[in-house]
């Protein structure tokens, strides 16, 4: 029973919901960013590169050959596809990167700065009147006097 109260314990820790949470809403983020990468950022990008979309440009590097059958039913010419590096597909996904890392950026900023200024509010002492540090002297003697 030790077993399941601990890992229960574990799982429903703070952290860990915290966690599970972001990554929801990271995956959530993620379709977001691609979504307008594709279809807001590349349009724009294909518009001022003449129309292209640019998300299909590739480097081929051998072209697909169909199979080619001989009279008798033999292959003569096996199937082969195309070998090509697809270069506008992986500059979208760095597009992606960089738009999902400058948010993380502008997130953490965020969060460091409020953390900063929390830390200045809880480091300035309470300051006390002249009235209070009257009070507490005179409280203080008359304490000594009543010892």
């Amino acid at each position: 029973m030790g077993f399941v109260r601990e890992f229960r314990e574990f799982a429903l820790k703070g952290n860990l919901v915290d966690i599970a949470v972001a990554f929801v809403m990271g995956g959530a983020f993620g379709k977001v960013v691609s979504t307008f990468t594709e279809k807001m950022v590349a349009p724009l990008i294909g518009l001022l590169t003449g129309g292209t979309n640019f998300y299909d440009k590739k480097l081929v590097l051998r072209s697909a050959v169909e199979e080619v059958v001989d009279p008798s039913g033999k292959v003569v010419v096996s199937n082969g596809g195309e070998v090509a590096i697809e270069w506008g597909a992986f500059v979208t996904v760095v597009i992606d990167f960089i738009i999902v890392a400058f948010v993380m950026f502008l997130i953490i900023k965020a969060l460091n700065a409020m953390k900063k200024k929390q830390e200045n509010v809880s480091e300035i002492a309470p300051t006390i009147s002249k009235t209070d540090e009257l009070l507490t002297e005179i409280r203080d003697a008359l304490k000594s006097k009543a010892d």
